[in-house]
C-alpha cells in the first residue's frame, strides 16, 4: 500500500498484479470475428438476391421501359424509353431531361403478345429522328 504523500509502498504490502481473468479470452474474440464474417456474408447475398430476382425499385417491370441509348457528348446521352406504347427519344444531360421525339413503338404480328419491334436499331431510329426534324425545321 502506497502511504499517502510519501510515494513509498509500505511494508507487508503487495503490488497489484493483473489477474488473467481480466483479459478477453481468445475464444471470445473469434467469436466475434467469425459472427462478423457471417453478417457481411449475409448481406451480400441478400444483394445478390436483390440484383438476381429484380426485386429493387424499377428494375424494369413498371410502365417504363428503356429501349436504348447512345452518349453524344462526355456527359449528354440519348435515350430512347417506351411508355405505354409510345417511345419517347430523350435528351439527358447533367440536371434536365428535354423530350426530342415521340413516336409509336413499332408492331409485327408475328411476336409474342402482338408486339415487336422490326428491325429498327438504335442508330437507325436516330437517324430517322434526325432527318424528321430536319424536315420539319
Amino acid at each position: 500500500m502506497l502511504a499517502f504523500g510519501t510515494g513509498r509502498v509500505l511494508a507487508g504490502a503487495s503490488a497489484p498484479v493483473a489477474s488473467a481473468g481480466s483479459a478477453v479470452p481468445a475464444t471470445g474474440l473469434i467469436q466475434v470475428v467469425v459472427g462478423l464474417i457471417l453478417v457481411l456474408a449475409v448481406i451480400a447475398v441478400a444483394a445478390w438476391l436483390v440484383r438476381r430476382l429484380s426485386l429493387a425499385a424499377g428494375a424494369g417491370s413498371g410502365p417504363v421501359r428503356v429501349v436504348g441509348g447512345a452518349a453524344v457528348g462526355q456527359r449528354e446521352r440519348v435515350v430512347v424509353v417506351e411508355v405505354d406504347g409510345t417511345w419517347l427519344v430523350l435528351g439527358v444531360a447533367p440536371g434536365q431531361v428535354r423530350a426530342l421525339h415521340s413516336m409509336p413503338r413499332a408492331e409485327s404480328p408475328d411476336a409474342p403478345g402482338g408486339t415487336k419491334t422490326v428491325g429498327l436499331s438504335f442508330q437507325s431510329l436516330l437517324r430517322r429522328v434526325a432527318e424528321g426534324r430536319r424536315n420539319v425545321g
